[in-house]
């Protein structure tokens, strides 16, 4: 399966969308690799706040950069207030 997922750390006020198809292995890799280039080593404080999965790898690429051009917190807090608009998402990026 694949997945979008969004992370949000309280201590940056920060939003981490991302993709995968190995959901559990890549949050063991935000939450708690050592390698500093990355953006979510920075805190420690990273919680799930979104997964959306997605029935293909080029669906869940095209969502995630939909979400990335929004660059709006507002955006994807009201993803998870608003569940219809994840649906909308899936459902135009179903053919991808």
């Amino acid at each position: 399966m694949n997945y979008v997922y969004i992370l949000h750390s309280s201590k940056l006020s920060r939003f981490y969308t991302g993709f995968t198809a190995d959901f559990d292995a890549r949050l063991d890799f935000h939450l708690n690799s050592e390698q500093e280039r990355k953006f979510t080593y920075k805190v420690d404080d990273w919680i799930v706040f979104l997964k959306i999965e997605c029935k293909s790898k080029s669906q869940a690429l095209a969502i995630e950069k939909r979400i990335k051009n929004m660059k709006s917190k507002i955006y994807i807090e009201n993803l998870l207030r608003y569940p219809e608009i994840i649906n909308k998402l899936l459902e135009k990026y179903k053919d991808c």
